[in-house]
């Protein structure tokens, strides 16, 4: 395992970044979210595993933020929007807008 906080690495669905700001940035989503979001090395490919990641995360001193589910604040829907599109493949998109016009127009 390494653990150069400056080495390069991509964060699925933000580039690359240095380690300790993919480490960083992956800390801070949603526990859904962090589950799914995965960090490659850029030198070889390899995806780190989630026990490196929380490993390096508490060597660190990154903590991660366990908030209730009654404390976390309510998502505004133009970010439940913005998640959606961002993962949604294109045919669903265009069906998606259609609709939103249908509804619009009424």
């Amino acid at each position: 395992m390494t653990s150069d906080p400056e080495e390069q690495v991509r964060l699925q669905g933000y580039g690359e970044m240095t380690l300790r700001t993919a480490v960083e940035t992956l800390m801070l989503l949603a526990p859904r979210e962090r589950s799914e979001a995965k960090i490659f090395r850029v030198r070889d490919g390899v995806p780190l595993a989630q026990s490196e990641i929380a490993e390096l995360a508490s060597n660190w001193g990154i903590a991660r933020e366990v908030r209730s589910p009654k404390l976390v604040p309510e998502q505004h829907w133009q970010d439940v929007v913005r998640g959606m599109v961002r993962d949604a493949p294109l045919p669903s998109l265009i069906v998606a807008f259609l609709v939103g016009v249908l509804i619009a127009r009424r």
